[in-house]
């Protein structure tokens, strides 16, 4: 088993959209730089978790290089509930009714 979060392995890597990861990334550095403050004043209690984290960062932008680079797939878009499909299908029938009406109207005129 590789070393590093146990919440960013790259097979749950691979669902995240682009946006995600690079929220993940921003978070990452931003562990990375509190990490290296605490090692610097001597207040780190586990040398590994940098390592891990270094780790991390670079896992990141392994998927999103080879995202770029059409290698590795991105994730399908997530379709919106189906009560939300239903009701845009009723919706859909009545504008085009209420524009049937109006053009109508215009032609009486």
């Amino acid at each position: 088993m590789a070393i590093g979060s146990k919440e960013l392995r790259p097979t749950e890597l691979d669902t995240f959209e682009d946006e995600r990861l690079v929220d993940e990334l921003k978070k990452a550095k931003e562990e990375l730089f509190n990490l290296r403050f605490q090692s610097a004043t001597g207040q780190l209690e586990s040398h590994g978790r940098l390592r891990a984290v270094k780790r991390d960062i670079a896992r990141i932008y392994t998927v999103l290089r080879e995202r770029e680079l059409g290698i590795r797939a991105t994730p399908a878009p997530v379709e919106a509930p189906a009560k939300a499909k239903r009701s845009s299908k009723k919706a859909a029938p009545a504008a085009d009714a209420a524009e049937a009406t109006t053009t109508d109207a215009a032609e009486e005129k």
